[in-house]
């Protein structure tokens, strides 16, 4: 706690001493650059893992208890700091970029500051979103975090430091959440459990936190291996593994049997309004929760509709029940026998796709992409996921696939599975945003839910025009993902407000969609984990289909599809409605120029 408390001070020297004295209004559209510069620089301090991931080095070293009172009012300090900078300057006089600009960070702003009136700090421990998963991402060289000479390696151990005070603070919130009412539900932290106890070993040469040491590159030299391979030891068994064991014993001893056996946050005290928070942060708009609620079961009546002709299609015999466990039980649906052939017929998916991609896409990313099986330390409870690359080309982006027993892996939706999470999903959504360097820094590494998300849904739409869905399984894999995002709004609200059980989520999602019982499972307790973020994929891709309807209709035979790609995708993640007002500009800018 003592090292978090010099942090924060040092934070607050660094950020509010500074900032002040930098912005004035003499010419708004160079100034509000200055402001805009000030603000990812000084975030990064406050938020050094997210240096890290972006390939800033600078406070690799850092790892801020942010579960803490203390850092909570660091970070509140600098919203409001900022937000009052920014509202100096008169929105209409700036340039149209500059006003996007503006509306953005204001959003940031409001919406980060909004978010520290609620409790869910209380709940910092889960089984699919917490740092204690990430830190151990980190801590085994394969990710964002460097390990490429003696600084990188003394660096993470800073981040050691800062890990084990992380902990401490963890178990002191959870204790007050226990007698406050603000407690995770019991069956997430029966999924903990075995992540934790997975970090506890018995000699440090069996973590995965000594991976770094096993794999020194060649440029480290002999005495520094010496001593580093020393500290990491120390490091691990005095710190790291004493931390995860502690948290461990916490919760099974004494958190779990205080846990809830309700699905939804709606029930905890304050639950309702932080739901509220959190539908209105991932969605980036005010849509009602009621509403959500319709809209996803009027999503699954029209999905449920079209799978049904193309289960007759198939010449299928039976209902659409019938039809899912034929496609989760028949063996040709599981022709793998090793992780290495799962990793190979995703690239055989890009390699089929790669000729079309230029009729749809202008601009391909620079950065670098890669395959990879998930970690086997959080596969059992991971989903598939992107990671992103660095605009400098250190780091590719990384399509990451949980493949715990490739004889249970399915080809069913392989190649809409690909679409979203890796081409032209997310990489070319995060990696393009990246490397466009004539946007202000902060928009380059921005990350909204709704945008991301909805882009990537909205990419899997593009699967016939890309050459791939030739199958009709394959085919159905889409439209039983996109029923998969459908359901999402009925579940999530459901359980988070309208007090649906567990069970009740699984149940629906069994009845409309083509996944296992077992993924659905994981799926369904995700949510329960991480309220409100499966509303952002149905309510950005529906919003993303109608722009495109709106620009084929308003500009004919003028309508470019892939310049339309490059309009969403050229100025990086944005709020719904900011993005909106920039393809109502681009489609009147296409009518002049037609």
């Amino acid at each position: 706690m003592q090292i978090k408390n010099i942090l924060t001070i040092l934070f607050s020297v660094l950020i509010f001493g500074s900032c002040q004295n930098k912005m004035k209004n003499d010419s708004p559209s160079r100034d509000i650059h200055i402001l805009f510069e000030n603000y990812y620089q000084d975030r990064l301090k406050i938020f050094p893992i997210e240096a890290s991931i972006q390939g800033d080095n600078r406070y690799n070293n850092l790892l801020p208890v942010d579960i803490s009172e203390s850092y909570r009012e660091t970070e509140r300090n600098f919203f409001r700091s900022y937000l009052d900078s920014l509202k100096e300057y008169k929105r209409d006089s700036l340039k149209t970029i500059d006003q996007d600009s503006y509306d953005i960070l204001r959003h940031e702003l409001e919406i980060g500051l909004a978010g520290l009136a609620f409790n869910d700090y209380l709940m910092p421990v889960n089984q699919f979103s917490c740092l204690t998963l990430v830190f151990g991402q980190m801590g085994t060289g394969t990710s964002f975090q460097p390990f490429k000479n003696a600084k990188d390696y003394d660096d993470f151990l800073g981040r050691v430091n800062g890990f084990q005070a992380w902990c401490d603070t963890a178990i002191s919130n959870m204790r007050r959440g226990m007698a406050e009412g603000v407690v995770q539900p019991k069956i997430l932290m029966e999924r903990v459990l075995p992540q934790l106890a997975a970090m506890d070993v018995k000699e440090a040469s069996q973590s995965i936190f000594y991976m770094p040491v096993k794999n020194f590159p060649e440029t480290i030299s002999a005495p520094d291996r010496a001593r580093l391979d020393s500290a990491y030891r120390k490091a691990i068994m005095e710190q790291i593994v004493p931390s995860y064991r502690k948290l461990h014993d916490f919760i099974k001893d004494e958190y779990i049997s205080k846990c809830v056996n309700t699905a939804g946050i709606g029930a905890l005290p304050g639950g309702k309004e932080l739901y509220a928070y959190d539908a209105k942060y991932w969605t980036t708009t005010d849509m009602n929760t009621d509403a959500i609620f319709d809209l996803g079961n009027k999503e699954v009546a029209r999905l449920r509709a079209e799978m049904e002709k193309i289960k007759e299609q198939t010449g299928f015999k039976g209902d659409l029940k019938s039809f899912f466990t034929y496609l989760n039980t028949d063996k040709k649906f599981f022709p793998f026998h090793s992780p290495e052939e799962v990793i190979a017929a995703f690239n055989q998916v890009h390699e089929r796709m790669k000729p079309q991609l230029k009729k749809l896409f202008d601009v391909e990313p620079k950065t670098k992409f890669e395959v990879r099986r998930t970690e086997q330390f959080r596969e059992a409870s991971s989903s598939a996921e992107y990671n992103q690359g660095t605009p400098d080309g250190s780091r590719p982006g990384i399509f990451y696939t949980p493949i715990p027993d490739a004889t249970k892996f399915n080809t069913f939706g392989m190649e809409d599975l690909f679409l979203h999470e890796a081409i032209p999903g997310h990489h070319y959504q995060i990696s393009l945003a990246q490397e466009n360097d004539s946007l202000p820094k902060f928009r380059r590494f921005l990350n909204y839910g709704a945008y991301d998300e909805g882009w990537a849904l909205y990419t899997e739409s593009l699967g016939k025009e890309l050459g791939l869905y030739t199958d009709p399984y394959q085919y159905f894999g889409a439209l039983s993902e996109e029923m998969h995002r459908a359901i999402r709004l009925v579940v999530d609200v459901g359980m988070h407000l309208k007090g649906w059980t567990r069970e009740q989520a699984i149940e629906f999602s069994l009845e409309n969609e083509g996944e296992s019982k077992e993924a659905i499972i994981s799926e369904i307790e995700r949510y329960m984990a991480y309220p409100g973020q499966a509303l952002s994929y149905k309510i950005g891709q529906l919003k993303i289909r109608e722009l495109r309807a709106r620009a084929e209709k308003e500009l004919g035979a003028s309508f470019s599809i892939a310049k339309f790609h490059d309009a969403i995708l050229d100025s990086g993640s944005m709020p719904l409605s900011v993005l909106e007002g920039k393809v109502n500009r681009w489609i009147e800018a296409q009518k002049k120029n037609s």
